[in-house]
């Protein structure tokens, strides 16, 4: 196998499929990318079993082909290339060389027998708008679980049906659910599927290196999740087991809001957060007439108290949470003013943007006893 690619192009591909690639694997083919050359562009593939992608960039190929290259060990070399073409040949002995203007290289590969093979892409399901995914994945993806041993929430409930979609993302404290009402062709029944956290932060990449009107073409199969973005695909096993029934945990009522100024609210947090307990993280909301106190203390580093005017006649009702937790959710919206909603110090508190959009955006925070 024989082509000249732009180093640009080329670097730009090989940093997509830098999450993809497995960093210390039992199987060392996981490590490398499969390039295949045919025609006028070259296709590169990375795989860690559980996630997979390819795209492809413009190429002079002067012969066919296909090898495996050390991932990381390849994109680090071209990064350090000065602009321009680079001549790629790959050996029947698996050793791929590299000429760039006076730079000479060689780099061990392996045979690409060995490397797997990807399940091919079902037909599309729907088209969804790459933006909308992608602000919805950043609206919920914080709220999954860490804990490997709950695996059906190390991931995203993806439903899609007719008139919108909608996800869902939570670790037993908190839960974050974004409806968005975009019209999706193609979708005419429901479809739902548990997207892994990996796969999310993959399509995050994607949507950056697209344009603001690109769309994904979205299909599943028994087992995978297919995104296709233009020429790249990726692609994603799905997390298996039932997903808890979200609807129960949302509040049915809540008699209480006050509406807070996001910058003014997550600095106050933040400030007062340096003097909660290191591992539990604890600070208490307190509404009370026309203010909310947020206030913490360990006994052995010192407290903090901050006060915020509000609109508010309710009754006085303090409750504790988890300060990362909120701050999560600010950090994640961008409208001006934000909503706290309550009903008291036993229930779970929930927050939404303050400004009356099309997607409906409500994160759900369980009370902490202090």
């Amino acid at each position: 196998m024989e082509f000249t690619v732009s180093r640009a192009d080329l670097v730009r591909e090989l940093n997509l499929s830098q999450g993809v690639v497995e960093k210390k694997t039992t199987i060392p083919i996981l490590s490398n990318v499969l390039l295949e050359a045919d025609g006028n562009r070259i296709v590169l593939t990375a795989t860690d079993l559980e996630l997979g992608i390819r795209c492809s960039c413009p190429a002079r190929v002067k012969k066919g082909g296909a090898g495996t290259v050390p991932a990381r060990r390849l994109l680090d070399y071209m990064r350090l290339l000065p602009d321009g073409d680079v001549q790629v040949k790959i050996q029947e002995n698996h050793w791929a060389s590299l000429i760039s203007g006076r730079s000479k290289t060689r780099i061990a590969g392996m045979s690409r027998e060995s490397f797997p093979e990807l399940p091919k892409m079902p037909v599309a399901l729907a088209e969804i708008p790459l933006s909308v995914l992608a602000s919805m994945i950043s609206k919920t993806v914080f709220a999954i679980s860490n804990e490997e041993s709950r695996f059906t929430l190390n991931g995203a409930l993806l439903v899609l049906k007719k008139g919108g979609l909608a996800m869902v993302a939570t670790d037993g404290h908190r839960l974050a659910m974004i409806e968005s009402s975009a019209d999706l062709p193609g979708v005419t029944g429901s479809y739902r599927a548990l997207l892994p956290r990996k796969a999310m932060l993959e399509l995050q990449k994607l949507a950056g290196e697209a344009g603001a009107d690109a769309t994904v073409h979205f299909s599943g199969d028994e087992n995978h999740l297919f995104f296709e973005v233009g020429e790249r695909l990726l692609l994603s096993r799905k997390l298996t087991g039932n997903f808890p029934d979200f609807e129960r945990v949302l509040p049915k009522e809540q008699p209480h809001s006050v509406t807070l100024n996001r910058e003014e609210l997550k600095g106050a947090i933040e400030r007062v957060a340096q003097f909660s307990d290191e591992r539990s993280r604890a600070i208490r909301l307190s509404a009370a007439a026309d203010e909310v106190k947020i206030h913490s203390s360990v006994s052995e580093t010192g407290e903090s108290e901050e006060s915020i005017p509000v609109e508010y006649d309710g009754d006085a009702t303090e409750i504790g949470f988890n300060a990362e937790y909120i701050l999560d959710f600010l950090r994640a919206v961008s409208d001006e003013q934000v909503m706290f909603l309550f009903k008291d110090a036993h229930s779970a508190g929930e927050m939404r943007p303050g400004s009356e959009k099309a997607d409906n955006y409500r994160y759900v925070i369980m009370p902490m006893r202090i």
